[in-house]
Order: structure tokens, then C-alpha cells, then sequence
């Protein structure tokens, strides 16, 4: 015979139960909203780019199996490898000077003679929040092929002839790394200078009884300290000058020019101009193989520089 007291126990344990699946249901739900979004708006998306990467198709006809031929024509196409030199000469331009300039600034509004610091912070910042296609636009009336344009009109003080920035082989290249650079520097900036401010102030009062320099400080505790920081902006800066398009699209007007053609521009011509669905799609996969090899060797040096601060310790 079953007691009555094990009976209540046994409804408890019962009620219990429902009532740990109804919040553990609860809490799917709530969460719910974002994979289903990311499966509509992003894991569909990527994987059907995978599938259409062996198919020709035009966007609304049928779709006919085209096996690798899609990577055949975009690797005999000197466009596409011309794309990949931009892109990776407009990354350099635009993201080596940048980071450089972004520790600069931060290691200026972390000095203790600085005053206004929140005023000095939040300008540098702002451009990160301003809209692209305003930046653009400002930056199109900077480097305008005319005469009176704010750069020609500079370098007509000196004598120099008008530049056609946007027929020009390196002056379009230039013109989208500064908007890149102008865009970009205040966002590294603020995550450098986060960075700076983690580091106990005790290291630097211990380094000037040492008799340390400011060059040693700098040199021995904040660039050692800061190496985290620098990995992280290093790596997101050389996955954003891969994904380079909004800059070149509106700097030439929308007629994208080899001069300025970025691999995701290629993409989006193929794609959108020309309706070439197919080959646009296996742009997408070498560019994710791209985006892939870098993140590795990313991923390989953040692991090396953490096992050589294991042995230190």
C-alpha cells in the first residue's frame, strides 16, 4: 500500500516537473524570434549561395546545372583577380594607417594632461555613427574630378593638374581608403583606449621609480598589454576591407570601374547588373575561403601568443 505521504510527494515531484518544462518551453520561445530570423534571413541564404554556386540561373528562369563551370569563368575572368587586388590594396591603404592613428589618438585621450577628454572622445567617435552613404557622398565631393573640388583645388595651389579621381588608377583607390580610414579610425580608437585604461597604474608608477621612460612604458607594459586589442582590430579590420562595397558603389556614382572594384562590388555586378546569379554565388564561396584563411591564421597566432605567455607564468 502507498501512503499518503508518499502520494503528495509524488504529485510534488510531478508538479515540479511541468513547471520546470513550462519555463524551460517559456525560454525557447523567448528566444524563438532570432533563429527563426537568422534561419530565414542568414543560414537559408548561405547555404542556397552554396547550392546556386553550381547552377546557371538568372534569377527568375529555370535553374540549369552548371557543375564548377561557375568558378572556371570567374577565375579566367582578369576582372575578378583584378577585384582581388583592390580589395586587398584598398584593405592596406585604408586599415594599416588607421590602426596606427587609432592607437595614437587613444594613447593621447588616456594621458593624464588631456583635458575635454569626453568631448574629444565622443568627435572621434561620431563618424563611426554616421551614415555610410553620407560619408560617401561627402567623400565623392572631396575627391571630385573637378577643378574646385576640396583636393584638386589643394593641389592646384602647387601647380599640380586636376586629378580624375574616378578614372584614376590610384586616386580612386586613395579616395575610397580615406573614407574607409576617416569611417573606421574612432571605433579602433575607443577599443584601444578601453584597452589602455584595463592596465593597472600600479605597472607605470613602478616603471617610473625603475627610472623608465616614457618610449620604455610605452614599449614594455602598454604595447605588451594592449596585444589582445591589437589581434581583435587587426583581424576585424582585415575582415571588413574584404567586405568592401558600400564606399566604392557611391564613390563612382553606381558605375563601379575596375579602378575601384572590390570582390563584393564583382559580386554584386554579376549578381544584380548582369543577372548572373550562378557565378555571383561562387564570388560569395571564394570570398568566404578567403574570409576562412585569414580567421585561421588569426585564430593560429592568438593561440601562439597565448601559449608564450603560459610559459612566462
Amino acid at each position: 500500500m502507498v501512503s499518503k505521504s508518499e502520494k503528495y510527494t509524488e504529485k510534488k515531484a510531478r508538479r515540479s516537473l511541468s513547471e520546470e518544462k513550462r519555463h524551460s518551453i517559456a525560454g525557447y520561445l523567448f528566444v524563438s524570434p532570432f533563429f527563426i530570423l537568422f534561419a530565414i534571413f542568414g543560414l537559408f541564404p548561405m547555404l542556397f549561395s552554396f547550392y546556386l554556386a553550381f547552377f546557371k540561373w538568372n534569377g527568375l528562369g529555370e535553374m540549369t546545372y552548371n557543375g564548377i563551370n561557375n568558378f572556371t569563368i570567374i577565375f579566367n575572368d582578369p576582372i575578378f583577380w583584378k577585384s582581388i587586388y583592390n580589395t586587398v590594396i584598398i584593405g592596406l591603404l585604408g586599415t594599416v594607417p588607421q590602426l596606427i592613428v587609432a592607437f595614437l589618438l587613444a594613447y593621447a585621450l588616456n594621458s593624464q594632461v588631456l583635458r575635454f577628454k569626453n568631448t574629444f572622445r565622443v568627435a572621434i567617435f561620431m563618424p563611426y555613427v554616421t551614415s555610410i552613404v553620407a560619408v560617401a557622398i561627402l567623400f565623392s565631393i572631396i575627391f571630385n574630378n573637378q577643378s574646385f573640388g576640396l583636393v584638386n583645388s589643394f593641389l592646384g595651389i602647387f601647380g599640380v593638374e586636376p586629378i580624375v579621381f574616378t578614372q584614376s588608377e590610384w586616386g580612386a583607390k586613395i579616395a575610397i581608403a580615406a573614407m574607409i580610414f576617416w569611417r573606421w579610425v574612432g571605433y579602433n580608437t575607443i577599443i584601444y583606449l578601453a584597452g589602455m585604461q584595463s592596465i593597472s597604474n600600479d605597472l607605470y608608477e613602478a616603471a617610473k621609480i625603475d627610472g623608465a621612460t616614457l618610449t620604455q612604458q610605452l614599449r614594455y607594459i602598454t604595447l605588451p598589454m594592449l596585444k589582445p586589442f591589437v589581434l581583435f582590430t587587426v583581424f576585424m579590420g582585415t575582415i571588413g576591407s574584404l567586405q568592401i562595397f558600400t564606399e566604392p558603389l557611391i564613390f563612382f556614382g553606381g558605375n563601379l570601374r575596375e579602378e575601384g572594384i572590390t570582390v563584393v562590388a564583382y559580386l554584386y555586378r554579376d549578381a544584380f547588373e548582369n543577372n548572373f546569379f550562378g557565378t555571383a554565388s561562387a564570388v560569395a564561396i571564394v570570398l568566404f575561403a578567403i574570409i576562412m584563411v585569414f580567421s585561421v591564421i588569426n585564430l593560429l597566432v592568438t593561440n601562439r601568443l597565448g601559449r608564450g605567455k603560459a610559459r612566462k607564468a
